[in-house]
């Protein structure tokens, strides 16, 4: 017999020896069934605290403790009770959606290293996109002709609110322009993507489908990638938001259960492809 073996055999005693039932410490698990409970209440009465639910639990000869409640809810991702009385940033956009603008800042590097900067705006009705020419230095003279621009173009017709961060970028004049178009001016919270989830939303999809994958030789480059997307994105890119609609609204086709000739169009080199029937 080997003398590792005797020693693994007196390891094994010493381990029998010594296992023991644990007991577990802290306070027992709460029953499903009152948890269940817990959430229907908070759900059914968006006003009630930890200690009011406690309380009518009390009531029904349950008893349970205010911090087991919070733990409770945040499970189950309800917010104590002044947050879940009153609608979330992205519910209250979407419900006043018409009239509603947003705006934001991407940047991108260029293959030499040199940073670009790009001023867009997207209506949240509509998902329609409005990209402006990148520039070097988004100042707030850029900024607010930009918005400008839109005016004279006729694109702010309608438009009731403008949400936008609190940039020192985004001057007087640019507000003024808005407001002078019977905007309303909306600045979000300080460090609140979820404020302006629009606009972060597009951030994340144009560089996934677009800019992660080119590499960006300059500004006339840049405009020119983002002008032809802008075009795909409005027209012809359908959006989970819209029911699967293009911003355009475009007019969906009958459909048929027979697979129709189908040919593919590439834009941006290929990056993207759209598809249409081919004409009998």
């Amino acid at each position: 017999m080997a003398p590792s073996t005797l020693l693994r055999w007196h390891r094994e005693l010493v381990r029998r020896k010594w296992t023991y039932k644990q007991k577990r410490l802290g306070r027992p698990p709460i029953a499903p069934a009152l948890a269940v409970l817990i959430c229907r209440m908070a759900r059914e009465n968006p006003r009630w605290g930890y200690m009011r639910i406690k309380g009518e639990c009390r009531k029904l000869g349950m008893s349970v403790a205010a911090t087991t409640v919070k733990k409770v809810l945040r499970a189950a991702g309800l917010e104590p009770a002044p947050r879940r009385d009153s609608p979330s940033w992205s519910e209250f956009l979407r419900a006043q959606a018409h009239g509603i603008w947003a705006c934001d800042f991407f940047s991108i590097e260029t293959a030499f290293l040199r940073t670009l900067y790009v001023l867009f705006f997207i209506e949240v009705g509509t998902r329609r996109l409005h990209v402006t020419t990148s520039t070097r230095n988004p100042s707030g003279e850029f900024v607010a002709q930009q918005a400008r621009n839109l005016a004279i173009d006729g694109e702010l017709e309608g438009v009731a609110f403008l949400i936008r961060d609190r940039d020192s970028k985004y001057t007087r004049a640019f507000d003024e322009v808005f407001i002078s178009e019977g905007a309303r001016v909306i600045k979000g919270p300080i460090r609140a993507p979820k404020a302006n989830a629009f606009a972060e939303r597009f951030v994340r999809t144009v560089r996934h489908e677009v800019l992660d994958l080119t590499l960006v030789l300059g500004r006339g480059h840049l405009d020119r990638i983002l002008r032809c997307y802008a075009e795909h994105y409005n027209a012809r890119r359908p959006h989970r938001g819209l029911d699967l609609r293009t911003p355009a609204g475009t007019s969906e086709r009958p459909i048929s259960p027979d697979a129709p000739l189908v040919r593919r169009i590439d834009i941006l080199g290929g990056l993207i492809h759209e598809y249409e029937p081919v004409a009998a």
